[in-house]
């Protein structure tokens, strides 16, 4: 039930118009309360999206190497098994399927992560078939140790050292 509270007789219509003005205010609480729910969501979901297969990179004082382009990654797991970013393959397979992602363009750049308790003639006999196919830009993915980072680096990140031309 409504009740009008003016105090006029016959100007009831004219005093609701000229009462009524559109709120020039803008709520934005709910437009940050959903933008800070993003913000979680991918902080928590962007660790997720690296390469799947865990292995225990090997240690190492290199410097980072920034990259625009995401590289092709080929992984040497414990066991030996060799993976093409998450697709596992046959040793033999390796180049034709390298061949055939790239078209040929052997100036893509390609990482060999390696698990530290594999035996290193693996990884480089990986390496080998790699360069040995005419891709020049190999290179092997390491980690940062657990030591205070020098000025401008984080301790534990990925890295990368050359391999190849």
């Amino acid at each position: 039930m409504a009740v009008s509270l003016s105090s006029g007789s016959g100007v009831r219509g004219r005093h609701r118009r000229s009462s009524y003005r559109p709120m020039s205010d803008i709520n934005v609480t709910p437009m940050v309360d959903v933008m800070l729910v993003l913000l979680i969501i991918f902080m928590v979901t962007a660790p997720l999206l690296t390469v799947g297969i865990p292995v225990d990179l090997p240690k190492t004082e290199a410097t980072v190497m920034t990259e625009e382009i995401e590289p092709l990654v080929i992984t040497v797991d414990a066991e030996g098994r060799i993976f093409l970013q998450e697709t596992e393959l046959e040793p033999d397979i390796l180049v034709p399927r390298l061949q055939a992602i790239t078209a040929n363009k052997l100036d893509t750049r390609i990482f060999v992560r390696g698990d530290k308790t594999i035996a290193y003639g693996t990884v480089i006999e990986v390496m080998g078939r790699i360069h040995a196919a005419g891709f020049t830009q190999v290179a092997l993915i390491v980690e940062l140790p657990d030591v205070a980072p020098p000025a401008g680096g984080t301790g534990g990140a990925t890295e990368t050292t050359e391999g190849g031309n």
